[in-house]
């Protein structure tokens, strides 16, 4: 969002339609990955990332940003990374502790919703190295189901999406104890 550019309250723009395709997704993708749908999971996940990056033009460009869009783009990402992230330990495509990782990153966030909101914050915004963890991770995931073709293009995309993935994961947790600095900050100013 550009400086300036007023947040609606309004429910029933552009942008949000795409969010909630966006997210109408996640459960298809789930299915896919788990019946071994390799190609339309893959289909799924590129669908959503043009719609990641479509939401946010749109709602620049329509002068449409809402409270409701800056919520919904963040919980599909969430629900996108963990639904994916579920699926290829489900298929032994990634270890459980790379599950265990992002997952207690997201769930000590978690814990400063009460605190944030006993001081009168709503969520704060996403920094810069969120933003990048989040990108890295949605672009290692589906390089490492990629990886499970075999082949020249299976070997690239698996040394290429645990590039993605140690990255993802490294700045996903930068990100997170920054976020953690600032609730701090809040809370001693309080």
């Amino acid at each position: 969002m550009s400086r300036g550019q007023e947040i609606s309250s309004r429910v029933l723009t552009v942008p949000n339609a795409v969010s909630f395709v966006r997210l109408a997704l996640v459960p298809v993708f789930a299915i896919l990955i788990v019946a071994h749908e390799d190609v339309w999971a893959l289909v799924v996940l590129a669908v959503s990332g043009v719609t990641d990056w479509l939401d946010g033009v749109l709602a620049r460009s329509l002068h449409q940003v809402s409270r409701l869009g800056q919520m919904l783009d963040p919980l599909a990402d969430r629900l996108f990374i963990f639904v994916t992230l579920l699926g290829l330990a489900w298929r032994e495509i990634v270890p459980l502790w790379l599950v265990a990782a992002i997952l207690a990153r997201d769930l000590v966030l978690a814990l400063t919703v009460p605190v944030l909101a006993r001081l009168g914050y709503g969520t704060l915004n996403v920094s810069q190295a969120g933003k990048v963890a989040t990108f890295a991770l949605l672009y290692a995931f589906p390089l490492l189901l990629l990886a499970e073709a075999g082949g020249a293009v299976g070997a690239t995309a698996h040394v290429v999406g645990w590039a993605f993935t140690w990255w993802g994961v490294a700045l996903y947790w930068f990100a997170g104890l920054q976020y953690l600095a600032q609730v701090r900050r809040l809370a001693v100013r309080g």
